[in-house]
């Protein structure tokens, strides 16, 4: 691909002369799951801020955590990053993912002048719990539940049972009794004997 050779063209402020921080080109996580990124960096980067940003363009991107320049975990939102300075690499995951969070995100450590920088492409695989749907969050609900939830749950149809149930079964049956109540015609006759042939 035109981008792996000449990644400075794709992403614009982005220069490989440049660059002394690498990553994974392309990283995906589960939809609700999470991801980890490892970032790795040379020796002279050590107690430098480590950071980790969102855009698609270099000089632009947002900034989303950030470490001290310790090896300290630092979590913001649903982002964390964490540097391991012995290993020379420093670890991003990012939780509860949603599918607007794929993009275009950047290992960056910062230095005077122009910071260094390596793009990771992250994708979000669609969960399979959103396309259950209801079904599925129902059946985790009942099958967590304990017996003295279960009885309440009795209780709770019992109350609909007493209360809307049977009210509503009265009155459609009270309905259907009365559309088919005999109809009078005057004189006192029931109508289904006006048709009858006297004889």
């Amino acid at each position: 691909m035109l981008c792996d050779s000449y990644m400075d063209l794709c992403f614009p402020g982005y220069s490989t002369a440049q660059n002394e921080v690498t990553g994974p080109k392309t990283k995906s996580g589960p939809e609700r799951g999470s991801l980890t990124v490892q970032c790795n960096y040379t020796s002279g980067w050590k107690t430098h801020r480590k950071y980790w940003c969102r855009g698609a363009v270099w000089r632009d991107c947002k900034i989303l955590v950030s470490t001290t320049g310790s090896e300290q975990e630092v979590k913001r939102d649903r982002v964390s990053i964490r540097d391991d300075q012995e290993n020379l690499t420093f670890m991003v995951t990012m939780e509860d993912l949603r599918r607007d969070d794929a993009d275009i995100y950047w290992c960056g450590i910062e230095r005077v002048g122009s910071d260094h920088g390596f793009p990771v492409d992250v994708s979000i695989d669609p969960g399979e719990q959103a396309a259950s749907g209801w079904s599925w969050s129902l059946f985790s609900l009942f099958s967590q539940r304990s017996p003295g939830d279960l009885s309440l749950l009795s209780s709770v149809h019992f109350l609909l049972l007493v209360f809307l149930k049977v009210p509503l079964l009265l009155s459609m049956l009270s309905a259907v009794l009365w559309v088919n109540r005999p109809q009078r015609a005057p004189g006192g006759r029931s109508s289904f004997r006006l048709y009858e042939k006297d004889f």
